[in-house]
């Protein structure tokens, strides 16, 4: 066997393991059995005679074939929508962009963009997807998102280690703060003492193995008392409200917090920074429409502000 014997449905199925991180979210995906999609992956390291994906615990990976592969892979899946698109007479979509976001993001970054962009009365068709890092990350590797909106902390390194490099773009810096009910002893002072705050009940939701608790301050001493668990911050933020517990937000979010919410500084260790950066592939053929990008800009330069 040799590259002639690649098919499309291979090709699919390369893109769809790489976007998704695993074969049982790759098969739920595309509607086929994780039996299928694995003879699927095995035909093309047959037809390609390299090992496409490295498996490990909870996940598959491109190995460095692997994602030469992906790269033409998603090219070629590219042309052919647009041949077809062509053939059926269909316009052409140079104005569509893919853009992923962070969950906190979406409220007011992602919102506030795309409501600039009908403002200006552009033509720009706008897709969004909300994830984690590591799923955004795939995203953009695989070909599914254009653009994304990711945040890190420091030393900020780049998100993947993957070649070619992706182009990080800082937006915005913003320090991650307490949101506290707006009648408790924390917003009456301002402030927070970081081991005074240690034992209260916590509003947090699952994050990366770098946050393995979003809503949870970072190096709280002893073990974290989780009251409610929710993923949505928006949720989190009108629990803080009921006076059901506390978590950490930034102050970004602050054109949506509901009220009775207030946010305070946590004193007693070294305050937390976040950056949001717009990230993208940068040897992708198309280029990311400037007015998405030029709204985000200016938003988070307004949140800066």
């Amino acid at each position: 066997m040799g590259m002639a014997d690649v098919t499309l449905v291979g090709l699919r199925v390369l893109r769809e393991v790489a976007d998704r991180g695993t074969f049982t979210a790759a098969a739920h995906s595309l509607g086929y059995t994780q039996s299928a999609v694995s003879r699927q992956v095995a035909a093309l390291e047959q037809a390609t005679g390299a090992r496409l994906f490295d498996r490990f615990p909870g996940g598959v990976r491109p190995t460095g074939a692997g994602r030469a592969l992906l790269r033409h892979a998603v090219a070629a899946l590219d042309a052919l929508e647009a041949a077809d698109r062509e053939l059926r007479g269909v316009q052409d979509p140079a104005s569509l962009v893919k853009l992923g976001y962070f969950p906190a993001a979406g409220a007011v970054l992602v919102a506030d963009a795309l409501t600039a962009l009908r403002r200006e009365g552009s033509r720009v068709r706008v897709t969004t997807r909300e994830g984690s890092t590591p799923a955004l990350v795939r995203a953009l590797r695989s070909g599914t998102l254009d653009l994304a909106l990711l945040t890190s902390r420091p030393p900020h390194r780049s998100p993947d280690t993957d070649a070619p490099p992706l182009h990080v773009e800082p937006l915005l810096e913003t320090r991650l703060a307490l949101a506290v009910p707006a009648d408790s002893r924390f917003a009456d002072r301002g402030t927070a003492d970081v081991e005074d705050i240690a034992a209260q009940p916590w509003i947090a939701g699952p994050g990366g193995a770098g946050d393995p608790l979003l809503g949870v301050w970072p190096g709280l001493p002893g073990r974290p008392r989780i009251a409610h668990t929710a993923r949505d911050w928006l949720t989190k933020l009108h629990l803080v409200a009921s006076g059901a517990g506390i978590t950490t937000a930034t102050p970004a979010l602050l054109p949506v917090v509901p009220p009775g919410v207030r946010f305070v500084e946590v004193t007693g260790v070294a305050e937390e920074v976040r950056r949001i950066s717009l990230v993208s592939l940068p040897d992708r053929g198309t280029v990311p429409p400037a007015a998405l990008v030029n709204a985000l800009r200016a938003r988070a330069a307004t949140l800066a502000g």
